[in-house]
């Protein structure tokens, strides 16, 4: 029976509404600019006899103004759509671009970012260069390194960067053959990296991202993802689990990416298929990955479990923030504080900023720590404009040697702290608050104080960041456990929602 074309009834300020009796994807332009891409029956709803889908969160603020918008067709390039369109009670034209006027688009993660189709051919060759220097550093430490996943595809199937990706991604296999041993390996090769001057951050006990900058500022990531074969199956970071020849990978061949000549794995149709499924050689810019639980679970158990909420504390900051005002209750506690005694102030999980602006505006010494650090870029300008004294470092509370590593040092430059920590142990795990408490004993054996706010015990309707519920007398005991010489626990009553539970604990 012959299927119902796809056609577009309706395109709106609330979406799309759509005829289709197969399930396709389809790509949205937007004055001739792909910003995002769909399937026609996976990503909508059923609206009578039609299908309905709303635009992305990340796009809804650019809603406002005009437009000519196209729908097309991902793999034939059909169009299904083509017409200028009015959103809201704008009538400037619509461009969807960051504060720097970089074109951005939405990613294979549902991300607003720069992607390969809007970059100049010389952005594009600067991080294949980026990938070479990698490549031979990784081989250089006694790995076999090749394209992996959206680099590999783009390399075998066009020759090219794919267009809807926003990342560089590379893998190994390692020799090993139990995880324990792979992570070592894994930490090793980012010490390595950083001696030859690469700033990286890390994803799991395998795999970490190196950041490759762009000549406008755009910070481009190069994954790095480990590897190992387990009793004939081939586990690979980030999404592979599956049966597998080792004559596949290795010895290594090579493919063309934007001219260049870059490894990859002997059978590369193979490690694609594990990654994309038979039909990987098909264009789909709204590509979405089904892990099976079997390898979601090994992967999780083995190498996971340091980065408690990350995407959703990613795609908070990947929204340009608007700088932010005021300040809260307990920036004003700690502010007092370090004014009386010229205490440096820590202010760990400081999000977006806006207590750290607040106190480094009151003349003090600020260090403001996040899980992701670019939710700071907005005050971190600012900052520098007003000439304050503020700095951010990326932490991240559930590896431990990050932890120590930040604790010594602090230690080794001994004087008086205050370190604030307002709804962070919430947002993070057992592991997580106990390595806060354990950070707060290294920096204040000087002297100084730790202020900690929290909401108690479970709560009725808990925000989407909320890691687990918190016990105070559990961390009074860790905070006397530490070396407190004093803790106080009070509850503080706040204009809107319930009670926050405050504990200070003196050095």
């Amino acid at each position: 029976m012959t299927q119902r074309p796809t056609r577009v009834r309706r395109l709106d300020d609330g979406g799309l509404l759509l005829w289709t009796g197969r399930d396709h994807a389809v790509d949205v332009l937007f004055g001739g600019h792909r910003v995002w891409s769909f399937w026609t029956r996976r990503d909508t709803e059923r609206a009578g006899l039609a299908r309905r889908v709303s635009w992305p969160r990340p796009m809804e603020k650019y809603l406002h103004g005009r437009s000519r918008v196209v729908v097309r067709d991902s793999g034939t390039g059909q169009v299904l759509f083509d017409d200028d369109v009015t959103f809201g009670s704008g009538t400037d034209e619509i461009r969807f671009v960051n504060d720097a006027g970089v074109e951005l688009g939405i990613d294979k993660s549902g991300r607003m970012v720069p992607t390969f189709a809007t970059r100049s051919k010389a952005d594009v060759s600067a991080l294949v260069d980026a990938v070479e220097v990698v490549l031979e550093a990784l081989a250089g430490a006694g790995l076999k390194p090749f394209l992996a996943y959206g680099t590999l595809l783009g390399a075998v199937r066009e020759g090219a960067v794919l267009g809807h990706d926003s990342d560089a991604d590379v893998g190994y296999v390692s020799e090993f053959t139990t995880p324990v041993d792979v992570v070592r390996e894994s930490f090793r090769v980012q010490r390595e990296l950083n001696r030859l001057g690469w700033r990286t951050s890390r994803y799991s006990g395998g795999a970490f991202k190196i950041d490759v900058p762009e000549e406008d500022g755009v910070i481009r990531g190069l994954d790095v993802f480990g590897g190992f074969m387990d009793g004939g199956r081939l586990y690979l970071m980030g999404e592979v689990g599956v049966d597998f020849e080792p004559g596949w990978i290795h010895p290594l061949t090579t493919a063309t990416l934007e001219g260049r000549e870059l490894p990859v794995p002997a059978r590369p149709e193979k490690l694609l298929e594990a990654m994309y499924g038979p039909g990987w050689q098909v264009p789909d810019p709204a590509y979405q990955f089904s892990t099976p639980d079997r390898t979601t679970r090994a992967l999780d158990d083995w190498f996971r479990g340091t980065r408690p909420m990350i995407k959703h504390w990613q795609r908070r900051a990947s929204a340009t923030p608007e700088l932010p005002s005021g300040r809260s209750g307990l920036a004003k506690v700690v502010g007092q504080y370090a004014v009386d005694t010229g205490a440096h102030v820590l202010d760990v999980g400081a999000g977006r900023g806006r207590d750290s602006l607040w106190l480094a505006r009151q003349h003090l010494e600020v260090t403001a720590y996040d899980f992701v650090p670019r939710a700071l870029r907005t005050v971190v300008a600012r900052a520098e404009q007003e000439g304050l004294d503020l700095d951010v470092r990326m932490l991240s509370l559930t590896e431990w040697r990050a932890v120590m590593a930040e604790g010594a040092r602090l230690a080794h430059d001994p004087r008086p702290r205050v370190l604030m920590a307002r709804h962070v142990l919430e947002a993070t795990t057992i592991v997580g608050r106990e390595a806060l408490v354990r950070l707060a004993s290294m920096s204040l054996r000087s002297g100084g104080r730790l202020y900690l706010d929290f909401h108690a015990g479970p709560q009725a309707d808990p925000p989407p960041w909320v890691v687990g519920a918190v016990d105070p007398e559990r961390v009074e005991r860790l905070v006397r456990r530490a070396g407190a010489r004093v803790v106080e626990v009070d509850e503080v009553r706040v204009k809107n929602g319930p009670p926050v539970t405050r504990l200070m604990g003196e050095w």
